[in-house]
């Protein structure tokens, strides 16, 4: 087993580990209005900052590429409501294209 695949067990162990040790102390009890709202809140603003961070970061700089373009023109559909294929097939075609020119 190589380093990076022990590294993937541990994380997926220590997070089965968080998992449930949550169930277990809270113990039947609602969770308070507010961290029910913030727990809400986490995964959309976690899964933006991935992609923010993979689409303009480099190394210590700014990158503008095809990657921005794409998801630039994700945000038409997006705000248009429409199904996330077709967000997708548009941010893959548009970064396509930017590409290809």
């Amino acid at each position: 087993m190589s380093a990076a695949w022990a590294a993937v067990a541990i994380v997926g162990l220590a997070t089965i580990a968080i998992k449930s040790s949550g169930a277990l102390l809270i113990h039947g009890r609602e969770l308070p209005e507010r961290l029910g709202g913030v727990i809400a809140l986490l995964a959309p603003a976690m899964l933006a900052a991935l992609v923010v961070t993979n689409t303009f970061g480099g190394d210590h700089s700014l990158e503008l590429d095809p990657r921005a373009a794409g998801l630039a023109a994700a945000a038409v559909p997006l705000a248009l409501r429409a199904p996330l294929l077709v967000v997708v097939i548009t941010a893959a075609a548009t970064a396509a294209v930017v590409r290809a020119v």
